[in-house]
Parts: structure tokens; sequence; C-alpha cells
């Protein structure tokens, strides 16, 4: 018979949990959005003389779309681990 790991193998995570490094790149995400969209608004705001009427826009916006997307991410209904699996129970 195999002996359980006692400690976690690399990359495994515990039923129910996210990885950190999935946490990680939710962040980096984040950073990229805000980037982005300010970049955007201050070409917008150079092209068109309205500093810094777009800059805001786009820091705003990206920041606000940046926090929806994580947050729809984190409150998602977690599939269950391929590990759990009820189906081998034994049957009472």
């Amino acid at each position: 018979m195999a002996e359980e790991p006692r400690f976690p193998t690399p990359g495994s995570t515990p039923p129910g949990e996210q990885s950190p490094w999935a946490l990680a790149g939710l962040g980096m995400q984040f950073f990229a959005a805000i980037l982005l969209f300010v970049y955007a608004g201050n070409w917008l705001d150079r092209r068109w003389d309205t500093a810094p009427l777009c800059l805001l826009v786009g820091l705003f916006g990206g920041g606000g779309g940046a926090f929806y997307v994580s947050y729809r991410h984190l409150m998602a209904p977690r599939r269950p681990h391929p590990t759990d699996r009820t189906d081998t129970l034994p049957k009472p």
C-alpha cells in the first residue's frame, strides 16, 4: 500500500484553495490593466489636448475593470479537486 506524503507535493494545493501563483497572477493582471489604460489615456490627452481628463478616465476605468475581473475570479464557484472523489467511497 502506498503511503500518503506527509508534506504536500510541489505544485499541489489543498482542496478548495487557490494556488498563491494564481493570486499573484491576478495582481500582475491588475497592474497591467491600469498601466495600459493610463498609457492610452495619456496618449489620448496628448492627441486631443485634454490633459488630464483622459488620463483620469483611463486610471479609473482600468482600475475599475481590473477590480471587477479580479472580484469575479475570486468569487467564482470552486470546481471540485480531482482527488476529491465521492464516487469511490464504499456504499453503506
